[in-house]
């Protein structure tokens, strides 16, 4: 049969691959053929415009009449809107693949799929699968040859990423997302892009604003009118998981952002408020959050997939086993990630609050409004929310107090993160006279012979991490804190230890409260010294830098080394040139400590011009420097304690005459302690004034003070120096791990429980422990007369039986007995070394 000769254009026509790649070649030459299967384009898209339902493809189970595929008919319809649909999604790729050769034909091609996309994703259009992945993925690569702009893509993207419902291509969609705004803002952060998605997120949180809030308890729950108003916060819900991963991820960190998520918390949809406020407490999961790709892996073993399979295929008792072992991994790994972020919490985001007054209190409406409403752990989420939010920002939310009381009970469920809420919302600016029936309740609920050591320990470490904040909270309850404290005699390790510390915490913060006889000396002179300050009254500001003068001494001794003088002024331009060796230093390790992270402790700030900021040399200063210089001559010669005198007496001088003899005796009394504190303070700035200290002055010296403080408590030094010594450790290791320092500034469940007795091991713990011990250990067994152990025995009884000669063992009584056995017991033990063998074999 011969050959059917086709033209040139035909076989182009029907092969858009190879027309796309010589339009990428010579866009000029092949133009009437684009525009030959552009017009196609236009032609199928106008139909499918007019008649919804069109183009289904074969997963939508519906023709283009919208009657079922069940019959003759449908099918073969099926089949034509099957043809015609990939007929269409070819062309749409073609397009795409070719439109930047022709920007003025193509010109309305994004916004055609946009707003086709769009409409489908609203029921308008009868779209299928694998058209409207093909649509998200075109307009995507639109995106990438810059065709369309990124905020024109995102503006497609955000409203059909709640609508489509489809896994896969949401997962596209929502990583497209975040990929385009990551791209967007990694050379520098894009504002423009930024403000413009922060709008469409905000709006999204906002369109779910004005419907009724339903709660998620018992009546309360789905099934009414409003909770199928509730169903179309899905937008906000997307909207608030987004925020999550960029913020995870150090894409967005400004206050905009936070502002989004405060907007949230107030969401009638339960969802959307337990997603945003665990956002602030730094917890990945809340309730209907959508779990990220990223972090799918953490969770171990998808359980419902393989749930799924064993409904589908045959049971057998493998796949039991492994299904049993997927719940292990599971199980245990859920309460490892619960263990971890009970401390954990967004403290940089708690910081960024605009209005944490205001914030804190919405908290609190909301709650309280809708008691009923809410399950305890939705309520129990809000209290930890508010607790640290009123501890970060020292809040004044009354309210919460009268609140959270009737949940102090020792039966209540998950009362500990009560507890822990309780405690960390007190402050040193929250009135006493909140406090006292706080108090009172947790005394006659936790602290009495009722209940269990466990309990009573945990009452006692709640009112001791109450009183840390608030030490005002037990004034006039001098008879409640003597009982508390008598607990220290208990036989419980837990109470004995609770009870402890708060006696300590008492010794230190407010004594005066104490019995004499349980103030210890310390607390005595310190109280005699009036140390404790009233409430309202904060501590003195800080006159200088703790631990100066140890760096000022190391300085000396570095010179004295060296054969310098110690007391010698330090030449200025040696200094100078020190410092800038040290700024130089320390940037380079920066530098280094930067390269393996994505953010860095230090920010760049760039000026116009390097004469921007200029240290001033004025005439005042150069005066400055010479008084400064003089002086040190002078106590160098020993002309300075002369002159001290002179203006001792100049002083005493004054006095007279203001004050007459009175006024001279008094000065005359405080004039030694005066002059000792002035020479103190002289002596702790003239480092400060001499030199600008440098991040490793500032490392140097607090590795110094932990130096003397070890010192100290080597010396015998009491709990408070020791307590200093861990907290400057502790400063220290979370300077060099960043991570651990938001963490360090909330409470945890442990620190209410306190010391407990060891907990029963589970199955894992105990093969662990099995498993642990046998490490470094010959194979276990008896050497009951081996000849390999290290002291050879005499062989056993019964290898002695084994090499008896038989002549002997004939006529011994074992023998005997097989000899006269029945026939029963001869069966019996023939059965059991059968089951003995099977065993074996096992």
């Amino acid at each position: 049969m011969p050959k059917t000769r086709t033209s040139r254009g035909i076989n182009l026509l029907q092969n858009l691959p190879q027309l796309q790649n010589l339009i990428k070649r010579d866009a000029a030459s092949y133009q009437a053929e684009f525009q030959n299967q552009y017009n196609h384009y236009l032609s199928l898209l106008r139909i499918l415009q007019q008649s919804p339902l069109a183009f289904a493809n074969s997963t939508s189970g519906y023709d283009a009449a919208g009657a079922s595929s069940s019959n003759g008919a449908g099918q073969g319809n099926g089949s034509n809107n099957n043809t015609a649909g990939q007929s269409f999604r070819e062309l749409v790729t073609f397009v795409a693949q070719v439109a930047q050769c022709y920007p003025e034909e193509t010109k309305t091609f994004p916004q055609d799929l946009s707003a086709l996309i769009l409409e489908d994703g609203r029921g308008a259009r009868g779209l299928g699968n694998d058209t409207r992945k093909t649509i998200v993925q075109n307009l995507v690569m639109l995106r990438n040859k810059d065709v369309i702009s990124s905020i024109e893509l995102l503006q497609t993207l955000f409203p059909l990423l709640p609508m489509t419902t489809s896994p896969t291509l949401r997962s596209f969609i929502r990583k497209q997302i975040l990929t385009d705004i990551k791209t967007a803002n990694t050379p520098s952060k894009n504002h423009k892009l930024n403000r413009v998605v922060q709008t469409l997120l905000f709006g999204m949180v906002e369109k779910g604003m004005g419907a009724d809030i339903v709660g998620n308890k018992g009546r309360f729950a789905a099934g009414s009118a409003a909770a199928q108003a509730q169903a179309k916060g899905g937008e906000a819900l997307w909207a608030v998981t987004l925020i999550k991963e960029l913020w995870r991820k150090n894409i967005w960190n400004d206050a905009k952002t936070v502002s989004i998520v405060v907007r949230a918390c107030q969401h009638p949809n339960v969802k959307v408020q337990s997603a945003a406020v665990h956002f602030f407490l730094g917890d990945e999961d809340g309730e209907g959050a959508h779990d990220s790709d990223e972090d799918s892996d953490d969770e171990g073993p998808d359980l419902k997939k393989l749930a799924h399979q064993r409904t589908i295929k045959k049971k057998t008792k493998a796949d039991g086993r492994r299904m049993d072992r997927a719940r292990t991994v599971v199980n245990r790994k859920r309460k490892e990630k619960a263990a971890g972020l009970n401390n954990k919490v967004n403290f940089p985001a708690l910081e960024l609050l605009h209005d944490a007054q205001r914030f804190g209190e919405d908290l609190y409406e909301n709650m309280q409004k809708h008691d009923k409403m809410y399950t305890l752990e939705h309520k129990i989420t809000i209290m930890q929310l508010l607790s640290r939010v009123m501890g970060a920002h020292k809040l004044c939310v009354l309210g919460f107090y009268t609140y959270i009381i009737k949940y102090l009970t020792y039966h209540q469920l998950q009362v500990t993160q009560i507890l822990v809420s309780l405690a960390q919302s007190v402050h040193d600016l929250t009135p006493p006279d909140v406090l006292v029936p706080i108090i009172h309740k947790l005394a006659n609920e936790f602290v009495h012979p009722g209940v269990g050591a466990e309990v009573i320990a945990a009452g006692i470490n709640s009112i001791r991490e109450v009183s840390r904040r608030q030490p005002w909270c037990m004034e006039g309850e001098e008879d409640l804190l003597s009982d508390l404290i008598e607990y220290r005699k208990s036989k419980d390790k837990g109470v004995t230890t609770a009870a402890r510390g708060l006696l300590q915490l008492f010794r230190e913060v407010n004594p005066g409260l104490l019995k004499r006889r349980e103030r210890g000396k310390a607390a005595t002179l310190g109280l005699l010294d009036g140390q404790v300050p009233a409430f309202g009254h904060g501590q003195d500001a800080a006159d200088g830098i703790d631990g100066l003068e140890l760096l000022d001494e190391h300085f000396a001794q570095s010179r004295a080394e060296q054969g310098l003088d110690p007391d010698a002024p330090v030449d200025e331009r040696e200094q100078e040139a020190e410092d800038a060796a040290a700024w130089q230093k320390w940037e380079e390790d920066e530098e280094e400590g930067d390269s393996d992270s994505d953010s860095s402790g230090w920010e760049v700030v760039s000026s116009d011009s390097d004469n921007d900021i200029s240290f001033s040399d004025s005439d005042d200063d150069e005066e400055e420097k010479a008084r400064r210089n003089e002086k040190k001559r002078d106590k160098k010669n020993g002309k300075g304690k002369n002159k001290a005198k002179g203006d001792e007496d100049e002083e005493m001088d004054e006095a007279e005459e203001v004050g007459g003899d009175d006024s001279k005796s008094v000065v005359s009394e405080a004039a030694p302690s005066v002059a000792g504190t002035e020479a103190e303070l002289k002596k702790m700035s003239l480092l400060a004034q001499q030199k600008i200290l440098t991040p490793a002055d500032f490392a140097l010296l607090n590795d110094l003070r932990i130096k003397a403080a070890t010192k100290a408590v080597e010396a015998g030094g009491g709990t408070a120096v020791k307590r200093k010594l861990a907290a400057l450790e502790a400063e220290k290791k979370s300077r060099n791990n960043v991570t651990t320092t938001p963490e360090d500034a909330f409470l945890t469940e442990n620190e209410i429980l306190g010391p407990r007795k060891k907990a029963k091991m589970d199955y894992e713990e105990r093969m662990a422990h099995i498993q642990k011990g046998r490490e470094g250990r010959e194979k276990f067994g008896s050497k009951k007369g081996k000849k390999d152990k290290e002291a050879p025995s005499s062989s056993t009884n019964r290898e002695k039986a084994r090499n008896k000669p038989i002549m002997m063992a004939v006529h011994s009584n074992k023998v005997m007995q097989k000899k006269k056995a029945s026939l029963r017991d001869v069966q019996m033990k023939l059965r059991a070394a059968a089951d003995k063998q099977k065993k074996r074999k096992r």
